[in-house]
This record gives C-alpha cells, structure tokens and sequence, in this order.
C-alpha cells in the first residue's frame, strides 16, 4: 500500500518504450535517485484520454527539467504496444514509458484494478530520496491535470505550508 511519507514501492529492470532507443531499455526506480521523480499510471495504450494527458505531461517535459523533476509513464500494456502506439500515433512524447507486463508495479502503487487488468490513473511525486510526497488515485474516466502536478511539486519544493490554490510567489504560511 502506497503510504505518503514512505518509501515509494522499488522497481527493478522493467522493460520500457522510449523514443528513439534501441530495444527495450530497462528502467529501475533507482535510476532516479537525486531526483524528484513524477510517476503516473495510465490505463491503457490505443485510448481516448491517455494520450491527451500523455501529451500533456510532454508538453511540460522541460517545466518539470527545471524543477530537477523527471517524468516516467506506465501502464500494463506491453512494450511492443507501446511502440506501436508512440510512434504512431505520439511521436512528441519522450520520457520513458514502463511496460508493467505483470501487474507489479500497479499493485504496488495500489492502482491496479483486477476486474479489467488495467491500472487506474494513478499520480506519485517522489522526492530525490525515493519518498513518496503526493499521491493520487482518479477513475480511468477522468483524465488529470499536468499544471496541478507542476504546482504540487513547486509546493512541496519550497518546503513551506501552502494554503489552497497556493502558486510560486504567493504568501505561504510559514515553514513546514
């Protein structure tokens, strides 16, 4: 179970798409550390939703570089359907997207929904020592918003309380 505060789930060798890679790198959790990591789950390749948000989060790609912020992608499809699709139909995006062919990683993270064999739409904010900051889980119907993302991380990177709606530069209210 996905607990904030915590260690995130580890992840080791999982076979992934990246535009223009050759073969099927390998992606640890690992890899990641010294880094804020945004970790988000999809249900599934040839969508309607998904690629609006998967196109989202590339849009961003260079928003998030700034905040020492990498951006990974999963869902249980496998590699070769995410080859498939990418280069088909998603070109611009190119930040890794994880092949989680046995289900692993979605039960870590507690998205994975048996009754389909899809993980719900999951997002995760993990800070560079691996612990888990932000987590939220939505119905596969409801695509998410990649700005609210950005602004959570800027949030907990200033490492102050921020009251709702809080953006960079506003008043926060004090030290965490």
């Amino acid at each position: 179970m996905i607990r904030i505060s915590q260690l995130a789930p580890q992840f080791t060798n999982v076979p992934s798409y990246q535009k223009g890679a050759t073969g099927f790198p390998k992606v640890s959790l690992a890899d990641y550390s010294g880094k804020w990591l945004v970790f988000f789950f999809y249900p599934r390749d040839f969508t309607f939703i998904c690629p609006t948000e998967l196109r989202g989060f590339s849009a961003h790609k260079a928003e998030f570089a700034a905040l020492n912020a990498e951006v990974l992608a999963c869902s249980t499809d496998s590699e070769w359907s995410h080859k498939n699709w990418f280069e088909r139909d998603l070109p611009e995006v190119d930040y890794p997207i994880l092949a989680d062919n046995t289900h692993e990683i979605a039960m870590a993270y507690d998205v994975y929904n048996p009754d389909d064999g899809l993980a719900e739409r999951g997002s995760f904010i993990v800070d560079p020592e691996g612990i888990v900051r932000y987590a939220l889980v939505s119905s596969g119907s409801v695509g998410r918003s990649v700005t609210e993302t950005l602004r959570v991380l800027k949030a907990l990177q200033s490492g102050e309380l921020c009251p709702i709606e809080w953006n960079t530069g506003e008043k926060t209210l004090g030290k965490a």
